[in-house]
């Protein structure tokens, strides 16, 4: 997915996103390490405005996902989408400024720069949607989990196991006895 920088010296462009997640090698190894399974394309639309010293290009990307529930381990199915604005500049990655420590405003949190003439907007894509997978996913707020004891899935209904707290860091202890 690549923008000219030369086509917008007049005006802005649109483009339509619909892509394969195996188009794009951040989610491809997503899917292959089992985070998640992307069940169908990346779709969005991305718009770039040449602005000033800089191109600005916004956008939103969505895409149906497969998760496991960290909880109870079913599978569910979830849309999940990024809305995102990202200022390109010209020049060179990896630049380092000679300054120990620099501050960063607002701005440069949300920069990145590009060589030649055309943008590759392929990373930046991948990663908006990246980060939108939940780290710990939950089929709901109210997922009630599995039973320790047994392993039924407590969504489905209460197990017959005893359901009496049990602290596991003393569980060791329950049968110490003290003889003097």
């Amino acid at each position: 997915m690549k923008i000219s920088v030369d086509h917008l010296q007049e005006k802005a462009l649109t483009i339509q996103i619909d892509e394969s997640a195996d188009a794009f090698p951040v989610l491809s190894g997503m899917q292959a390490d089992g985070s998640c399974v992307f069940s169908g394309p990346v779709k969005g639309q991305i718009s770039a405005v040449r602005e000033y010293d800089h191109v600005r290009v916004a956008g939103a990307v969505a895409v149906p996902v497969t998760l496991t529930c960290s909880r109870c381990l079913a599978l569910y199915e979830k849309q999940i989408g990024a809305n995102f604005t990202i200022f390109f500049r010209k020049g060179a990655p990896g630049l380092e400024r000679d300054e120990d420590e620099v501050e960063l405003n607002e701005q440069d949190l949300v920069s990145a720069t590009y060589s030649g003439d055309e943008i590759d907007l392929t990373h930046e894509i991948e990663e908006q949607v990246a980060m939108e997978v939940p780290f710990k996913p939950l089929c709901s707020e109210a997922c009630k989990g599995l039973c320790p004891t047994c392993g039924k899935d407590l969504n489905q209904g209460d197990c017959s196991c005893g359901r009496d707290e049990v602290n596991f860091k003393f569980s060791a202890l329950k049968d110490f006895k003290v003889s003097r």
